[in-house]
């Protein structure tokens, strides 16, 4: 964004005298000989190639905490109990006995897979019966670019992502993902508005 605005200001001089020539009826040909004489001295803004899973955690202003996990030999009901309790759509599930040793992920479609669609009880049923196993689990780290980890979501068709570093820190959904990028956007065109309308110097 800031790239964009130094180009503009770069080339504004030159414009300005284009459109004074023009009014004074010295043709369209010259406004373009001008124009094409402003390069871009910057190069493209990165935007969201800045934005790291990272940032989206410190927006979402959680702490990792018993919320966000459970262990294998947990019911599936208190499992679902925690997720509706705390409005989240996965748990990362944790090894019994051991302190952040993660054996997998419980999300509501493998509650909605597992348990419902199969008339299975979820009082009776273990989360290490549905979760998705350790070796099939997708992780990213804090510092994983925001783009990277969309990409990731969508080719996998997850919609929850646990964040490890060396120890589960957080998780970030595919709304997180989606309002971040959301947000840079709008607030990347909001600057441009304001220096269009003259906001800007």
């Amino acid at each position: 964004m800031q790239g964009i605005v130094r180009a503009v200001r770069s080339c504004q001089g030159i414009l300005k005298a284009a459109a004074l020539e023009h009014s004074h009826g010295r043709g369209i040909a010259r406004i373009e000989k001008l124009s094409s004489s402003c390069k871009w001295r910057s190069p493209a803004p990165k935007g969201l190639e800045n934005i790291t899973v990272q940032d989206v955690l410190m927006n979402k202003s959680e702490e990792t905490g018993p919320w966000l996990w459970c262990h294998t030999d947990d019911t599936v009901i208190d499992a679902v109990k925690n997720m509706a309790k705390n409005n989240i759509g996965s748990l990362v599930v944790l090894k019994p006995g051991e302190q952040q040793s993660i054996a997998g992920i419980i999300t509501e479609r493998d509650y909605l897979r597992k348990i419902v669609a199969q008339d299975r009880s979820p009082i009776y049923t273990r989360v290490r019966e549905i979760m998705t196993n350790e070796n099939k689990l997708i992780t990213v780290t804090s510092d994983t670019n925001i783009l990277q980890a969309m990409q990731l979501m969508t080719e996998n068709q997850i919609r929850h992502v646990p964040v490890i570093d060396g120890k589960l820190v957080g998780m970030i959904s595919i709304k997180d993902v989606v309002r971040a990028v959301v947000e840079q956007q709008s607030g990347e065109l909001k600057q441009l508005n304001q220096y269009i309308r003259g906001d800007y110097y």
